[in-house]
């Protein structure tokens, strides 16, 4: 397959990241010079948003989009993924401005679009790494990639990751508007929705490593959304008898109508064996 390149673009959230945004979007520019960046800014209190203007002003590569107050990575991401479908990229990137997702990763990911649609980076896969976190964090992290991988039935090691890589065509075919979740939440929504859509998902080692800079936004509230959401989920799987998800066998962004499933999970690939995409 002919490498899936066109325009990128690299979606990052913000909310008191001052210190953080220039040393990461700099880093990014110099793994992938060619991506566009659209800073998603939620009111940061301590002038995230002003910095992210006068980087736009200074590199016609970034764009900043403001929003009144702090409404949740959800939405900050599908706020983003509405900027991106209104003009002609082909490629939409997740990523965090903390520093916990490598941008040196980023081009490694970009390359797997070859034979997938979805692109994770990955912890948990073969070659995944986890830097400088606590017992604790790695503990409620692996729990809930476990947890979410069983209630849902999908083979994904780390279906919680959040940098991650989407051809256009997934953004244009999921219902974006009917997602609701936040945090690792939403992180596990989109995902699974892609699976289920007959989307192929590929997960893709990094190194990852907890921020130097700032504090985490992760809370209690986060994970008991997780918690709820995806036990709900998993629930009506079972009741609708909602296939697993599995494998496919056709190759990725194939728009004509999916052949018969394996029966079997295979590789660090997903998509679903229920209802396609046409």
């Amino acid at each position: 397959m002919a490498e899936p390149r066109g325009r990128i673009l690299v979606v990052i959230p913000t909310y008191q990241e001052r210190d953080n945004l220039g040393p990461v979007v700099a880093r990014l520019h110099a793994a992938v010079p060619e991506a566009d960046v659209l800073v998603v800014d939620d009111a940061s209190p301590d002038g995230t948003g002003e910095l992210a203007d006068e980087m736009a002003a200074a590199d016609p590569r970034i764009k900043v989009l403001h929003r009144t107050g702090k409404q949740g990575l959800g939405a900050a991401y599908l706020a983003g993924f509405a900027e991106a479908l209104r003009s002609d990229y082909k490629i939409v990137v997740e990523m965090d401005a903390d520093g916990s997702h490598p941008p040196e990763d980023l081009p490694a990911l970009i390359a797997a679009l070859d034979d997938a649609d979805v692109v994770l980076g990955s912890r948990y896969v073969p070659g995944g790494i986890v830097r400088n976190w606590p017992a604790r964090r790695q503990l409620i992290s692996r729990a809930g990639n476990l947890y979410s991988r069983l209630a849902l039935g999908v083979p994904i090691k780390d279906i919680t990751a959040g940098f991650r890589v989407f051809r256009r065509q997934v953004l244009e075919e999921l219902d974006l508007d009917q997602i609701a979740s936040q945090g690792y939440c939403f992180q596990i929504d989109m995902a699974w929705r892609a699976a289920l859509g007959g989307f192929r998902v590929r997960e893709v080692p990094i190194t990852f490593t907890e921020r130097e800079r700032g504090s985490s936004k992760m809370d209690t509230t986060i994970v008991v959304e997780a918690f709820w959401r995806v036990a709900c989920w998993g629930a009506g799987r079972l009741v609708r008898r909602t296939p697993t998800v599995l494998r496919a066998d056709r190759a990725a962004a194939d728009p004509s109508p999916a052949p018969e499933r394996p029966s079997s999970p295979a590789g660090d690939e997903a998509v679903s064996d229920g209802p396609v995409r046409t």
